[in-house]
């Protein structure tokens, strides 16, 4: 599967800017879900819009979710590798 590396150059530009905007919530990611979640971990969000109350969801994490990160860890991985014709 070819990428187009200038979108991939993009989307690297676009990620900086926003670790940059955000970097509690960046740590956090990489602190609490990229170091891995066993399946059966609930992750609750809320939403706190101007003017509006806030709105809370959560989710339970499946095995299936799990083995889709697994997957696209793998592509991404797959991405950054240079492609040889």
């Amino acid at each position: 599967m070819a990428f187009n590396p200038m979108v991939l150059f993009k989307l690297r530009g676009m990620l900086a800017q926003f670790s940059a905007r955000h970097p509690k919530t960046v740590s956090f990611v990489k602190n609490e879900i990229m170091t891995g979640l066993p399946a059966d971990t609930v992750i609750e969000i809320t939403i706190t819009k101007p003017a509006h109350e806030p709105v809370t969801s959560n989710f339970l994490v499946t095995q299936e979710d799990l083995d889709m990160l697994q997957e696209i860890q793998g592509l991404q991985q797959e991405a950054q590798t240079p492609y040889e014709p």
